[in-house]
């Protein structure tokens, strides 16, 4: 078996849980660590002794220049997704960039074009749709268990972002619908299945609590139609205290589906010393709990990384691309125009 040799930029949170995912995937090996200099918190030395990572480095360019490295994984912040990837295309490398592709539908074209023009590997690092309940699902949706899917429902929340920059929208290009929503668009189309378009949108954003910490809207509705006529309706807060919570209930003719992986899970625990770590962004570890073990299985982490390293060493388009990512960002996008102007808005406008 062919190991694939890993560049992994980025030391952060995304960062972490992809390296949870990779260490049960056989046949690869993360070879160097990049930090952004000014990342004080997160550094490169740290993550390399965390990780047990042979070399690290804050000089992009000396990651990228090495002809060694098989796969890049995109780990940074939003808003250096595009340049990141615009460099690696330039130097022939194959890549696999962390949600969302871009802030907009113009930067996530401009990567798709660069990805295209270099002929280079690209993966779309969309968790939800590798998360084992959501691929059960549509397993079933497939074998035609629900007969037409009609309507999706797909929520995703928790108390706010886990680091100040996410709340600056100028950097990351919006607040729970950026942050949120292409997780739950995505699953849609999973769903509905990618051939089903998003024709037209209707969504509604506000800032209701954190108005100390952004200018951003902190909760989010959005409604999509498709092309066959079904509905998504998704809901992304960052008002949702207890832990992350992610649901999809998937409707069609014959039948329902309801997926629920944060809040359902299979320990329950009352504790008044605390139990540690909970699940992500969990407010607390005392009273009654409800710890959620192997975050990266449950989450999708180690599927999307076992999928993206099987792929790279067999030539092969992922299934989830810089091509889903690119129509996740067009319909957010188109979100946000009918949050400004209060109306249906069709995907492209």
């Amino acid at each position: 078996m062919k190991i694939i040799r890993i560049g992994m930029l980025g030391s952060g949170f995304v960062a972490n849980f992809y390296m949870e995912g990779l260490k049960n995937v056989n046949g690869q090996e993360v070879v160097i660590n990049f930090s952004r200099p000014d990342d004080k918190i997160n550094t490169a030395e740290g993550f390399a002794e965390k990780w047990n990572i042979p070399e690290y480095t804050n000089n992009l360019l000396e990651v990228i220049e090495r002809d060694d490295i098989d796969l890049y994984f995109i780990a940074l912040p939003n808003e250096v997704h595009k340049e990141i990837a615009l460099k690696l295309a330039d130097y022939g490398r194959n890549q696999v960039c962390t949600k969302p592709l871009g802030r907009n539908e113009e930067e996530a074209k401009s990567m798709v074009d660069a990805v295209e023009k270099a002929g280079v590997f690209h993966g779309y690092a969309e968790t939800e749709v590798f998360a084992p309940a959501v691929v059960k699902a549509k397993g079933i949706i497939d074998m035609g268990g629900l007969g037409r899917v009609i309507w999706v429902r797909s929520r995703e929340g928790h108390g706010g972002p886990h680091a100040p920059h996410f709340w600056d929208a100028d950097l990351t290009g919006g607040g729970a619908l950026m942050d949120l929503g292409g997780h739950c668009v995505e699953a849609a189309r999973y769903f509905f299945g990618k051939d089903d378009h998003i024709t037209e949108v209707f969504a509604w954003g506000d800032l209701i609590v954190h108005k100390d910490k952004t200018k951003a809207e902190d909760n989010a509705i959005m409604i999509m139609r498709f092309a066959s006529g079904g509905v998504a309706h998704i809901e992304l807060t960052w008002c949702s205290r207890g832990g992350l919570d992610l649901r999809n209930e998937i409707h069609g003719t014959e039948g329902s589906i309801f997926t629920d992986v944060t809040r359902a899970t299979p320990i329950t625990t009352f504790t008044t010393k605390g139990t540690g770590y909970v699940i992500e962004k969990a407010d607390a570890d005392r009273g009654w709990v409800f710890p959620l073990p192997e975050e990266a299985f449950v989450y999708g982490y180690q599927a999307e990384c076992r999928h993206f390293v099987e792929c790279v060493r067999e030539g092969k388009l992922p299934r989830e691309n810089y091509y889903d990512g690119l129509e996740v960002a067009k319909a957010i996008d188109a979100g946000y125009k009918s949050m400004k102007e209060k109306r249906w808005v069709k995907v492209g406008e």
